[in-house]
């Protein structure tokens, strides 16, 4: 446990680290079936305007949480910064969670291959691709769990391409105290603006950074706001004109960034999305339960109130609900999230 608190402890100027406890998770979406309300989802939503103020807060936004994938495009900022030579959809997969499409699959390789390095120096778990339908196809085909098809390729990839440039040991890239890591570390406390709280592994094996949901909101309106050509800027551009690249076909991460003009959005695991636009309105959302059922809904409901079209996002507003085969419900948001109206 000893370099958990490594970077919390660091002297800097940034805000003090978030606090590690109980999250205090309110309700954001019901599921409600034939009009009555089955269940509820529990979680946490910011809402920031594009001057950084807090315009909704739901739940608990302070307190330390691990924004898995959703965390990607602040570790492409610091691979930038730390020298990675990519742009366009080579630097879009380096912060995707790809479906494992052969496309996803190749850029991988041509990463590897600029590095000079081969696939078997990826140290990221061996896994099928994310996509059921690809993964379906590869089973049939009797095709293995393999690291070039596991979600993160792309970053791990960049991440080994980055540590060989700068000179840096291949074999321990994913220790915490490796300086890869550390530079990421830091870029994530200078564009989050707060001292990691926690340092842990990620499903992938990975260094994974705990901060705050408003945190991650922040970083998210810093990468969007930046100027053309920083390395934010770098990112933000490559993920919205490769969003396949990012996710893949049929994604709603995909779908979201195209639905909606100068989108900048991505997802993580145990239901977590962050998404800003490019003046800097930003949302973060937190589901408690994990459950991807909500998120889209929560995260709709979220952008609506940070002044986006409700129509625009109206195929993402709701989740529907089936009994014997037809629509008998849908996940919508709770009633905090509902759109403000005039009294």
């Amino acid at each position: 446990m000893s370099c958990l608190n490594t970077f919390a402890e660091q002297g800097s100027s940034l805000a003090v680290a978030p606090t590690i406890r109980e999250p205090l998770h309110a309700p954001v979406a019901h599921l409600v079936r034939g009009g009555v309300i089955e269940g509820i989802h529990y979680g946490s939503v910011v809402v920031l305007g594009a001057d950084g103020t807090v315009e909704l807060q739901i739940g608990d936004i302070e307190a330390a949480f691990y924004p898995r994938s959703a965390l990607k495009p602040v570790q492409a900022v610091a691979l930038l910064r730390a020298g990675l030579p990519l742009d366009g959809e080579l630097l879009a997969l380096t912060a995707a969670s790809h479906s494992g499409e052969e496309r996803h699959l190749d850029g991988t390789r041509r990463i590897l291959e600029q590095a000079g390095l081969p696939e078997d120096a990826l140290r990221n778990v061996p896994d099928l691709p994310y996509d059921p339908v690809v993964r379906e196809a590869w089973v049939r085909e009797g095709r293995l769990p393999s690291q070039l098809a596991q979600n993160c390729s792309g970053k791990h990839a960049a991440m080994l391409y980055t540590a060989h440039l700068n000179g840096w040991s291949l074999e321990d890239y994913l220790d915490p105290a490796h300086p890869l890591q550390q530079a990421i570390a830091e870029i994530v406390e200078d564009l989050t603006g707060q001292a990691i709280a926690a340092v842990t592994v990620d499903g992938c094996g990975a260094p994974l950074f705990s901060i705050s949901l408003h945190g991650l909101a922040r970083a998210a309106a810093r990468i969007t706001t930046a100027p053309p050509g920083t390395p934010e800027a770098r990112v933000a551009d490559a993920m919205r004109k490769h969003a396949e690249m990012t996710s893949g076909s049929g994604r709603d991460v995909a779908s979201l960034m195209r639905a909606v003009p100068g989108l900048l959005t991505k997802d993580g695991f145990e239901g977590v999305h962050v998404a800003a636009l490019p003046d800097g309105r930003a949302v973060a959302v937190k589901i408690a339960d994990g459950a991807d059922r909500a998120r889209l809904p929560v995260v709709a409901a979220a952008l609506a109130r940070c002044g986006v079209d409700p129509a625009v996002l109206a195929e993402f507003a709701q989740a529907p609900l089936f009994g014997g085969g037809e629509v008998v419900g849908s996940i919508r948001p709770a009633r905090a999230l509902e759109p403000l109206t005039e009294a």
